[in-house]
């Protein structure tokens, strides 16, 4: 082998190791085998987009155990999309008023990544309350309802009903496409009654 040749191979073996390294990354691929502790540590680093997908593995990874961590995070970052990301993670650690905030940021420029999160949620019943609140402004309604039609139920029907008929600018039809959304999940969801054969007896 000449030695241009053996330069090559040793390259190419290093950049294999590192595109393994970095698709064994824990912000990459969440399981629970996953060490809370070192997402928690890349809270630290400073690349924003870092910390943003370390609070959402550990959102993902409900991990309690590093909620103190997690809360002082919050409270210092300046990063807002990473700061809605930490909220996140606190709400999935049990902090149950952070759902508020997150709610509040769809009526910003984060609404889509607060949006995203709250389609995660186990149930609808959670954002009902904040959807039935008289002085939402538009975009809040609007944010809740692209939410619902990701996660409702045969009851979310009836309770977006009446915002079919909005006149605040895009909750009508956010509520619309909610509606079809939800019933074609539900359709979709149904399961079709299987008719078993009729056999004939042989005399």
């Amino acid at each position: 082998m000449s030695y241009v040749m053996f330069r090559l191979s040793i390259a190419a073996a290093c950049l294999l190791a590192f595109v393994c390294t970095n698709a064994q990354s824990p912000i990459d691929g969440v399981d629970a085998r996953t060490n809370t502790a070192e997402l928690a540590r890349q809270l630290g680093s400073p690349d924003a987009l870092v910390r943003q997908k370390s609070a959402e593995a550990l959102a993902r990874l409900a991990a309690t155990d590093q909620r103190k961590l997690v809360e002082g995070y919050q409270l210092q970052e300046k990063n807002k999309e990473v700061r809605l990301a930490l909220d996140w993670a606190l709400f999935r650690m049990g902090r149950s008023e952070a759902l508020f905030r997150i709610v509040r940021e769809l009526d910003s420029a984060r609404q889509e990544q607060a949006i995203s999160y709250l389609s995660e949620l186990e149930s609808p019943d959670l954002l009902y309350s904040y959807l039935q609140k008289s002085n939402n402004p538009a975009r809040v309604n609007a944010g809740l309802l692209k939410a619902l039609a990701r996660i409702g139920t045969a009851e979310t029907l009836e309770i977006i009903k009446p915002y079919r008929e909005s006149l605040q600018p895009f909750v009508a039809e956010a509520a619309e496409i909610a509606h079809d959304e939800i019933e074609k999940r539900l359709g979709q969801e149904t399961p079709t009654t299987r008719v078993r054969p009729r056999t004939v007896e042989k005399p």
